[in-house]
């Protein structure tokens, strides 16, 4: 074929669904997995007839069934969507300092990510359901013990309690990070102020 034949065109195969586009932010496999187990809450989309539903969550990573686990009532809008379809989709971050720049198009911000993409199915074995019930209470209240601190969750609380797992299948992360003495970098307050108060900037 010489260089005045025609080349063929067609649409480009798609991207697969967590690649990052930005390669020199993405971090491997076992920054995620780190991230995963430190990451103090997330979003988990599900569909229902073509409308997203997102809901913020507590969860729990377990990385010998490589499955997040999430609890939730009986009844609503997350048992519902997932009993209709079991794709899903979910992400954790978390934002570090602001980063001023001299145009206000390139103001930036620090953060960490992960998105997650997988099945999700309720847990039917009641053992099982307990097993995430307790993790979530280890990771959430690690200084606290059953039996010392506080009661157990009773057979009855398991039964009464919905808990989900998602099967991951592919997963991205990235992170971006500026020099610990960036000129300008700040955070913003934790807490929105109260009416009429100012706004501290923290540096």
């Amino acid at each position: 074929m010489d260089d005045n034949t025609p080349r063929k065109s067609g649409p480009k195969p798609p991207r697969p669904v967590q690649a990052v586009r930005r390669r020199d932010r993405e971090r491997d496999d076992a920054w995620i997995r780190a991230f995963l187990h430190e990451a103090h809450f997330g979003f988990l989309a599900t569909v229902d007839d073509r409308q997203p539903f997102l809901n913020s969550n507590l969860f729990l990573y377990r990385e010998e069934e490589h499955a997040i686990y999430f609890h939730t009532a009986r009844t609503g809008r997350t048992p519902a969507n997932v009993a209709r379809g079991g794709r899903c989709c979910f992400s954790a971050a978390s934002m570090g300092r602001f980063l001023p720049a001299p145009e206000a198009l390139e103001f930036s911000v620090e953060y960490r990510a992960v998105v997650v993409f997988g099945t999700i199915a309720p847990v039917a074995d009641p053992e099982a359901r307990r097993r995430a019930l307790e993790g979530i209470m280890a990771k959430y209240a690690p200084h606290l013990a059953p039996e010392r601190d506080y009661r157990p969750i009773t057979d009855q609380e398991v039964r009464r309690t919905a808990v989900h797992e998602m099967d991951i299948d592919a997963w991205s992360g990235k992170e971006k990070a500026a020099d610990p003495d960036f000129p300008g970098a700040y955070r913003l307050p934790r807490q929105e102020p109260a009416p009429g108060r100012p706004i501290h900037i923290e540096p």
